[in-house]
């Protein structure tokens, strides 16, 4: 029998590239306050089936199901921004205009 988890996946409404995953039709209101604090508003993304070896941008679906078993959801956080990256495009201030 294969291992298979069907979930919804929501995004963030306060925070850019924020998801989360939770079982298919499970009430958020069961969700931690704090994390709905931060979450905001939850947006449905799309429903998803995982199984273990389904392929993941971020994560592994291992993880998810793993935490979503033990937890009731898996929080995918924003990819860390790298220091500096901001400042290669950000405009000259030194008066050089």
């Amino acid at each position: 029998m294969i291992d298979r988890l069907l979930c919804d996946i929501y995004k963030s409404s306060r925070r850019d590239e924020m998801y989360l995953y939770v079982v298919r039709g499970d009430s958020l209101k069961d969700l931690p306050d704090a994390l709905r604090e931060v979450f905001g508003p939850p947006i449905m993304v799309m429903p998803i089936m995982l199984i273990p070896d389904k392929p993941m941008a971020r994560t592994t679906a291992v993880k998810v199901m793993t935490s979503v078993r033990q937890q009731g959801f898996y929080l995918q956080m924003p990819p860390a921004k790298e220091p500096g990256m901001l400042d290669m495009y950000r405009a000259p201030t030194e008066g050089r205009y």
